[in-house]
């Protein structure tokens, strides 16, 4: 399991991952893949991957142009071919566009819809083929959480183990940052050809509702699928929560997975259940549920004992077993993630003994969880985490489980993503209000939006849930940090909240480099605070 780095930031865009040896497919069949018209004369010409990106090809692979907002992606033919594209796929209007770039044409409707099956054609990475283990985690909060538990309980099980989060890709031990939450599809399946290679048993991937609706997954069934919760967020890409949701519906369907695990701690989970096409094994946290009944009476049920700085104490029980055991994070929250990720594990066919003696020998769950309310400040001091997450009902559930472990103040610190989801913005600042002694309001990602008004917003939602507060506004992040330290003693908490494990700040858009982890360490250091090397969380202890 790889331990995190303070390594220099860099704004580039992490590299595509394809296969060393890629297979090669000849391009007179691709058009038979997926009911298509084939323009040009194919030959022997052999296609050896797929891609939607020009800066992303390799020679020898075929090009996908689609329509995009200002422009189709058609106008990059030639460019593409220049670059050693064998073939373009592409729409109607794309075919007149590229008609005269030199390669052959594949003409089909929709072509982001097939590309999906055309990356599991060329890659062999379809639901007939050999590939590792899947196991896919939706909802709003914690799928990347869930994503990092199963990947670091597979390799307690000594299982050569691959990952795709929002955070990172892992491929039997090497690790890359991620660039989406889910990769595109052709990106995807590359990936698990890769992961094939190099003997890949088991998958855990985080998928996120833009994925499903963008026919990112596609080409895929996942051996186990699960859902964590539904809670205000990316309404800017959903009319309402209820679009949002059944965004998630279809991964619990035949044609995407064999079997679900669905927590039934938000509203949504009864939902999902009743809609699911595939059979379902419940779990509850009753100490976080919207409905405690409802989620004691699941299949498994997660009950929390305590928490520390170091870690929550929690036993599992239901339908395999029961077992007690320590998750590396603070929070119920992070216990019900870690619930969910064995309860799939077991439902995966993993044998509840082997889980059992797993956890067991090595004292509880050994994950490491980049930017999941990480604690980068040493024994002296006050504690600051570092997270990611960005919506209310994550500040309400983070900040409870910071105080209940803080014997002085909690003091948040945070901004909110420019040209998103706006609707939120109010939401965030009432539960940072009323959740902390002390707010800091900085700025986040402000893309192309005023980050003076992004402020304004939180602190206006701040202040008309908790007119008394204590509210401070810095900007930029990097005085933000200095300003939290300095109000901070021995005993207190900061929680920095939304940047987590990002490494840049998407600023008119350029990615500025950027650690919200190396910021606080210096903070800390320039206050007189000790400060621990990257590391392993510390062993839990009562």
């Amino acid at each position: 399991m790889p331990s995190p780095s303070d390594s220099p930031v860099t704004p580039a865009l992490p590299p595509v991952l394809r296969p060393a040896h890629p297979p090669a497919r000849r391009l007179a069949d691709l058009a038979d893949v997926i009911d298509a018209e084939l323009r040009g004369d194919a030959g022997s010409t052999t296609v050896s991957g797929i891609t939607l990106a020009t800066a992303d090809l390799r020679p020898g692979e075929a090009f996908v142009a689609i329509r995009g907002v200002n422009r189709h992606g058609a106008e990059l033919a030639r460019d593409a071919v220049a670059k050693g594209a064998v073939a373009i796929v592409t729409d109607a209007e794309g075919a007149e566009i590229a008609a005269d770039c030199g390669v052959p044409l594949v003409v089909v409707d929709h072509p982001r819809a097939r590309l999906g099956a055309l990356s599991a054609w060329v890659y062999g990475t379809g639901p007939s083929d050999a590939l590792p283990l899947l196991l896919a985690t939706t909802g709003t909060n914690g799928k990347t959480s869930t994503s990092h538990l199963l990947a670091g309980i597979l390799e307690q099980l000594d299982v050569v183990t691959g990952l795709s989060s929002t955070a990172e890709r892992h491929i039997a031990g090497e690790v890359i940052v991620s660039r989406l939450t889910t990769p595109e599809a052709s990106e995807f399946h590359a990936l698990l050809a890769l992961m094939r290679e190099r003997d890949v048993e088991a998958v855990a991937v985080e998928v996120s509702a833009q994925a499903l609706s963008r026919h990112r997954v596609d080409g895929l069934v996942f051996d186990v699928a699960a859902f964590t919760n539904l809670t205000h967020d990316h309404l800017d890409d959903y009319a309402d929560m209820r679009e949002y949701l059944e965004a998630k519906l279809p991964l619990f369907q035949p044609d995407r997975s064999r079997r679900a695990v669905v927590a039934l701690d938000s509203p949504a989970g009864a939902e999902v259940v009743r809609a699911a096409g595939v059979p379902v094994t419940t779990i509850g946290t009753p100490a976080i549920a919207t409905d405690p009944d409802a989620a004691a009476a699941a299949d498994w049920t997660v009950t929390i004992h305590d928490e520390t700085q170091a870690g929550t104490r929690f036993t599992l029980k239901g339908l395999g077993g029961s077992l007690t055991t320590v998750v590396p994070v603070i929070g119920p929250h992070m216990a019900a993630n870690a619930g969910l990720a064995i309860v799939m594990l077991h439902e995966a066919g993993y044998a509840w003994d082997r889980i059992v003696q797993a956890l067991d020998r090595d004292g509880g769950v050994r994950a490491y969880l980049p930017g999941r309310t990480e604690r980068v400040s040493g024994d002296r001091g006050p504690a600051v985490y570092v997270d990611f997450g960005h919506s209310p009902d994550a500040f309400e559930k983070t900040l409870a489980a910071v105080r209940r472990v803080t014997p002085g103040r909690v003091l948040m610190l945070f901004g909110a993503d420019g040209d998103r989801d706006t609707t939120k913005r109010a939401d965030m600042g009432r539960t940072a209000a009323l959740g902390s002694d002390i707010l800091i309001v900085t700025d986040h990602h402000p893309r192309f939006e005023d980050p003076d008004s992004i402020r304004a917003a939180l602190i206006e939602g701040a202040r008309a849930a908790r007119p008394d507060a204590e509210i401070h506004e810095h900007s930029p992040p990097e005085s933000a940090i200095v300003a939290a330290v300095a109000m901070a003693g021995e005993g207190d908490a900061i929680l920095w909240a939304g940047p987590g494990h990002q490494d840049y700040r998407d600023i008119r858009g350029v990615r500025t480099p950027y650690s919200a982890r190396e910021l606080a360490r210096r903070a800390l250091r320039d206050a007189g605070w000790p400060v621990p090397d990257p590391r392993w969380p510390v062993p839990y202890s009562d």
